[in-house]
């Protein structure tokens, strides 16, 4: 059972085009949270919610499933060749872990990446400002929240925004510099949670959702071992998950 923690105000959205499938509607269910603990915050990642700032969401898309929350198995994750060529790539990369923050350094890199990907992906484009960013990836990281980012050739690359769960990482989000394609920032980041995960001896990195039909989203299941949320618990049920 979940033990509850802070301010909680409960509130969905109307149903509208879904964002990952042209041809579905989505509608979303949220918890306004603040001052979550970091049990809290674990247990409500294991059923599938994730987190940006104080909200967390989750799909509630009546007869529509395809929203799977996946997590890999970080014990029995082994590299592959092509996997560790990456990290030898990234040898000189400098980490930094350290609570959220914002600079202008931090909103360029945004944008930049947000616009490289509508011209890749047909994403849409958003101005971010420093309020909005603060809502979505500052905000809310009480004790578990933590920004892990990238340093090349002395200037930021990538920005990889994390929750240390109590039995794993659970990757909310990663933007990095486009102009650095070569160094698959992307993959990168991934391999680096698993790393430090094995290195604090967590099970799991919890990946978000896992849709098959976009192509944003199915990459997830290359990354095996992993298991899948097999149902959508409430407050008294207890999270299942399955192998793969």
């Amino acid at each position: 059972m979940l033990s509850l923690s802070g301010d909680i105000i409960e509130f969905s959205t109307l149903e509208s085009k879904c964002v990952y499938l042209p041809n579905e509607r989505m509608k979303m269910e949220y918890k306004y949270i603040k001052n979550s603990s970091q049990s809290f915050n674990s247990d409500l990642v294991k059923r599938g919610w994730r987190r940006f700032g104080d909200y967390y969401s989750r799909p509630n898309c009546g007869n529509c499933n395809k929203c799977i929350s996946l997590r890999i198995d970080v014990k029995n994750f082994q590299f592959s060749s092509s996997q560790r060529k990456i990290l030898t790539k990234n040898s000189d990369t400098k980490i930094i872990i350290r609570r959220p923050s914002i600079s202008l350094e931090h909103l360029k890199l945004y944008d930049k990446y947000h616009r490289y990907m509508k011209d890749k992906k047909g994403w849409d484009y958003y101005k971010v400002n420093g309020d909005s960013y603060c809502d979505l990836y500052v905000n809310g990281f009480s004790t578990f929240g933590k920004e892990i980012l990238y340093i090349r050739d002395s200037k930021l690359v990538g920005v990889d925004l994390v929750d240390f769960v109590d039995d794993g990482l659970s990757a909310i989000y990663f933007y990095y510099d486009p102009s650095y394609n070569k160094l698959s920032l992307g993959n990168y980041s991934l391999f680096k949670q698993i790393e430090i995960a094995k290195e604090r001896e967590l099970e799991w990195i919890y990946l978000g959702y896992y849709v098959a039909d976009c192509d944003s989203l199915n990459y997830k299941v290359k990354f095996k071992p992993y298991q899948t949320l097999q149902n959508n618990p409430d407050f008294t049920e207890a999270d299942i998950w399955s192998v793969n």
